[in-house]
């Protein structure tokens, strides 16, 4: 009786769902004290942009007032927006990073 049971509960079948997780922007805001050198190397050296994406974006934050420069996972763009504020801040810098639902 025991095979019984314990061949039954083998032939159970898991339903598995798999989802992905959604994913988010990370926008550059304008302002008008942050330099376009910072901006330009913060895209190339924590964003891996190359120069001329970097160079790109950086006038589309100027121009526009914004640009998104990531679309991630929430946590790495949450990460990202810290990382920005903290490499900006020490500087004088106000550049101000945020994120939304892509």
């Amino acid at each position: 009786m025991i095979g019984v049971l314990s061949r039954a509960a083998t032939e159970t079948e898991e339903k598995v769902e798999v989802r992905i997780a959604p994913r988010w922007k990370v926008i550059l805001l304008n302002d008008d004290i942050t330099t376009f050198e910072f901006v330009t190397r913060l895209l190339i050296e924590l964003f891996h942009k190359d120069a001329k994406d970097a160079q790109r974006l950086t006038d589309e934050v100027h121009r526009s007032g914004s640009a998104i420069v990531e679309i991630t996972s929430r946590e790495r763009a949450e990460l990202y927006v810290e990382q920005v504020h903290s490499l900006a801040r020490p500087r004088g810098f106000p550049l101000t990073a945020t994120i939304e639902p892509a």
